[in-house]
């Protein structure tokens, strides 16, 4: 929606109307071409979450009742690991529908913002449990634990299927970067299986029970380092970065060089969800914006920068003198 404010001048409060009027249609003609800024991501991952969880459940409850008959700490481990796997799934599925609920009163852009904490949550946890393997791998190799390769072997190889189906349900994120960590997670874990399989034969074939902890290491500085882009993007979103597929300078450029727009100040770009932008900025023009101008800047800011959601506020250089946030040191 633009916002139109000229407190100097009646036409101002006219072209404030217009201005909400033209963004209001102009926002509605658009919706099913260009939605709003969004990514293009696929409409609803509900069933590839339902799958998901339903997958990992069952081999969770699988591996731990073999980890428990087989006396066999390793798989417990990784049960236990697994069961995060269906926990963090559970949390982006969550956050994923939370983010398609309408704006409220008390929460203005809706729920998005949760797909962004559940993909700073997904990135963190990963690398806490990838920790604690570390650790785990550590220990093991200054006191090397007797491992029944066979059974490891057998039962890894069920997670790669399971893990590896999982993954390619989320393969196609469309930019969504709670689904990329969905996708990460689970892309880690069959790394993981399909390590341990290979540890597993090895082990059963020669008894060098030292390989399992070192594979650990392996596999999990490959997973640290696969996790790292996850985890920096997400806390750049959590703390309102603008958003690096778009660049600012090309925005403001854009914005200077409006029919009618003389300077410009208090620019903001921030991302709302994953997958949306939004945009405030004061504009100041010697005469009132028209339509035709705020219009074309929705769209254009919309099309060819990825912000589905500006905000203009037009003030005219006499008022933008006294505009106290025309300080850029102002928060």
């Amino acid at each position: 929606m633009a916002d139109l404010h000229d407190p100097s001048s009646a036409h101002g409060h006219a072209g404030r109307d217009r201005a909400h009027a033209c963004d209001h249609n102009h926002d509605h003609d658009h919706h099913g071409h260009h939605g709003h800024g969004h990514v293009h991501a696929p409409a609803s991952f509900g069933a590839a979450f339902a799958w998901g969880i339903g997958l990992n459940l069952v081999y969770v409850m699988a591996e731990a009742a073999w980890g428990v008959t087989s006396h066999a700490l390793a798989l417990l481990a990784d049960a236990g690991h697994n069961l995060s796997d269906v926990l963090a799934l559970a949390a982006a599925w969550l956050a994923h529908i939370l983010s398609q609920r309408a704006p409220s009163a008390a929460f203005t852009y809706g729920l998005r913002r949760s797909s962004i904490l559940a993909a700073l949550g997904n990135a963190v946890a990963l690398l806490l449990v990838t920790g604690g393997i570390v650790w785990e791998s550590i220990l093991r190799l200054i006191e090397p634990t007797a491992v029944p390769g066979g059974t490891v072997m057998a039962v890894a190889a069920g997670g790669i299927v399971v893990n590896g189906a999982t993954t390619l349900l989320f393969a196609r994120s469309g930019g969504d970067l709670n689904i990329r960590g969905a996708f990460l997670h689970m892309l880690a874990d069959t790394m993981m299986s399909a390590g341990v399989v290979v540890a597993g034969a090895i082990i059963f074939y020669t008894g060098w029970v030292r390989l399992d902890p070192i594979m650990g290491l392996l596999l999990s500085c490959a997973i640290v380092a696969g996790t790292w882009s996850l985890l920096r993007d997400s806390l750049d979103m959590a703390l309102d970065r603008v958003p690096r597929t778009i660049d600012q300078a090309g925005v403001e450029a854009y914005l200077r060089a409006l029919p009618g727009v003389q300077d410009l100040h208090d620019l903001h770009i921030w991302p709302i969800s994953t997958t949306e932008t939004a945009l405030t900025v004061h504009l100041v023009c010697p005469i009132a914006a028209d339509d035709t101008l705020l219009g074309d800047a929705t769209e254009a800011l919309r099309s060819r920068f990825g912000i589905g959601h500006p905000t203009f506020q037009v003030e005219t250089p006499a008022y933008a003198g006294r505009c106290v946030l025309a300080d850029a040191n102002v928060p």
